[in-house]
């Protein structure tokens, strides 16, 4: 029974709102804001997806659009529209080499946050933390 007691358990109080009409990622803890921060969204040819989702491990490296140095919190939505792509278009929100773009509708559906605020919010969250994204 190795595998079992391999597992770790812990009990999720954090929870992540993306705003897309405000362009704005804020992250709750216990019902708190602890972080918040503007970001680029979804372009309207390749729009951010409006559901509930859950934090996942980071994205494949291989995506094409790659989240910069800090790491990403993967989420389970993917595009709608991107559907050649790597398993179907996964939607990430990562930081980027592209700061101009906080605050725009400019990406394939990723959520881009500051590097520094993304290395905050990947340290700050676990696999399992409810994303909410709403218009």
């Amino acid at each position: 029974m190795g595998p079992a007691r391999q597992v770790e358990v812990e009990r999720v109080t954090t929870r992540i709102v993306v705003d897309l009409s405000a362009k704005r990622v804020t992250l709750f803890d216990h019902g708190r804001k602890v972080l918040s921060s503007k970001a680029a969204i979804g372009a309207p040819a390749t729009p951010t997806p409006d559901r509930q989702l859950l934090r996942q491990p980071a994205p494949d490296p291989d995506r094409q659009e790659r989240p910069v140095r800090s790491g990403a919190v993967g989420v389970s939505a993917f595009s709608n529209v991107l559907t050649g792509w790597t398993q179907g278009g996964p939607i990430a929100i990562h930081g980027t080499n592209a700061p101009w773009s906080i605050g725009k509708a400019v990406s394939n559906g990723c959520i881009r946050i500051p590097n520094r605020v993304m290395a905050k919010l990947f340290r700050l969250t676990l696999s399992g933390t409810p994303v909410l994204i709403r218009v």
